[in-house]
């Protein structure tokens, strides 16, 4: 009675041929590769001088980059034309801002406030309903 193989036994054996016979040419293409890989570098270090000497003088830090995140409030009218007042306010000090930078900034001014201070800031406002304010009359 004659047995054929087991079916993981030829997988690996064909595994096993295929690895070889793969493996094989890219051995003998492996010079050719590493002479276009040397002109390359050779190529590039005539370029590199040119180059790395502008950058060389002033290095930049890379900024990390920030999820952003939209979101919609709604904020009185006088409140909302202090936002352009403070936008004109930062272009007369020659640093043109926009809405949402002035939001940040005073974000960060509340966060850096003592307790005390942050909680007086925050009284001095008034609330308001949530949501969207409702369609005048007059704009239909």
């Amino acid at each position: 009675m004659t047995t054929s193989p087991t079916p993981r036994k030829t997988a690996a054996k064909t595994a096993a041929k295929t690895t070889t016979k793969t493996a094989a040419p890219p051995a003998k293409k492996a010079p050719v590769a590493a002479k276009k890989v040397a002109a390359k570098k050779v190529a590039a270090k005539k370029v590199a001088p040119t180059k790395a000497a502008a950058p060389a003088a002033t290095p930049v830090a890379e900024k990390p980059k920030h999820k952003l995140v939209r979101d919609s409030f709604t904020i009185p009218k006088s409140e909302y034309q202090l936002l352009d007042a403070l936008k004109l306010r930062a272009a007369a000090l020659k640093r043109p801002t926009k809405k949402s930078e002035i939001l940040r900034a005073g974000i960060a001014a509340l966060n850096a406030m003592a307790d005390k201070a942050l909680l007086a800031a925050l009284n001095s406002v008034p609330s308001l309903k949530t949501g969207r304010p409702k369609a005048d009359d007059s704009a239909a």
